[in-house]
């Protein structure tokens, strides 16, 4: 068999849609015809060790025998950056298409897809900065910093909710270290040759049943006990790690701002809100073919792959 050409498979879709199990059909569909997958992880919260109930990660019998990358690479105090994700996953891209395997990416993070796949640059970071816009967070708050960046730029200001420290500190780094901020992102033009990209979709009222089932089952497997493990591990000393949703309500419940039956149920409320907020990013991505969650999503996308390497098409 000669190859023609290695596309890069993107499956997008919200939280609860399926996307690992189709992927991984996807990979052993693929199979009988020796073209080998592998599956490249696109969401933000599965990179980090030991974080798995609240995520939802992939145990090793759901991932089939498929090697996953990119799952499991840091401890809860670091913190990858956009930026830091889009190189990791573009090299591994490049590695596995240089081996001759189909990269699978899949994950709900829609930025982060958007940065992998597309042309999009980002600023670098000051590590001595970012620790003085830190402090000073944590000195004066977010709304006396997001005043702070309204009087340098009020443009970016205007994109970024008061209530967002996160945003409003690398707003103001970027503004030290380049003299302006934008909050809009490029439109949509590949970095990557060679993309196919599908998403999922699933009907609101199924979804939303998915989500509150999930974080039922999440309690009922002991993710209370994970977030108090993950608490001696440093998750409250991380950027990012104990911002994921559920691990935030968990931590409100162990601080006692929340009971526990509170904290269960703003995490669905929570990812549902985020669910919503998925589709928006996704639908305004005009490259994406969308197709109604069923068993036949597998292999319609291995189809396209297949006619993709074997022929060219």
């Amino acid at each position: 068999m000669t190859l023609v050409t290695i596309p890069v498979l993107a499956i997008n879709g919200q939280t609860a849609s399926g996307k690992t199990a189709v992927a991984v059909a996807v990979a052993r569909l693929l199979e009988p015809d020796g073209i080998r997958a592998e599956i490249v992880n696109a969401d933000s919260m599965l990179v980090y060790r030991g974080m798995d109930i609240g995520t939802a990660k992939p145990t090793l019998a759901e991932r089939g025998g498929v090697p996953h990358h990119l799952i499991d690479i840091m401890e809860v105090t670091s913190g990858a950056t956009v930026a830091d994700f889009q190189a990791l996953a573009r090299a591994t891209i490049a590695d596995l298409r240089e081996r001759g395997v189909v990269p699978i990416l899949a994950g709900g993070s829609a930025l982060y897809v958007h940065a992998i796949l597309d042309e999009i640059d980002f600023p670098g970071t000051d590590a001595a900065l970012r620790a003085r816009l830190e402090a000073e967070l944590a000195e004066v708050g977010p709304a006396a910093l997001h005043e702070r960046l309204a009087a340098l730029d009020p443009q970016a200001a205007a994109g970024i909710l008061p209530g967002n420290a996160r945003r409003t500190v690398r707003a103001l780094e970027v503004i030290e270290l380049t003299g302006s901020y934008t909050s809009t992102l490029p439109g949509w033009n590949y970095a990557l040759g060679d993309v196919l990209q599908f998403g999922l979709e699933v009907p609101r009222d199924v979804l939303d049943a998915r989500i509150e089932a999930r974080v039922h089952q999440m309690w009922d497997d002991g993710f209370v006990a994970e977030v108090r493990g993950l608490v001696d591990r440093g998750l409250r000393e991380g950027r990012t790690a104990w911002r994921a949703l559920g691990y935030r309500q968990v931590l409100a419940f162990l601080d006692g701002d929340l009971t526990e039956a509170e904290a269960q149920q703003a995490t669905i409320a929570g990812t549902r809100r985020f669910s919503r907020k998925q589709m928006g990013w996704f639908r305004r991505d005009p490259r994406i073919e969308w197709l109604v969650a069923g068993p036949g999503n597998a292999g319609a996308m291995a189809s396209a792959v297949r006619d993709r390497v074997l022929l060219g098409l």
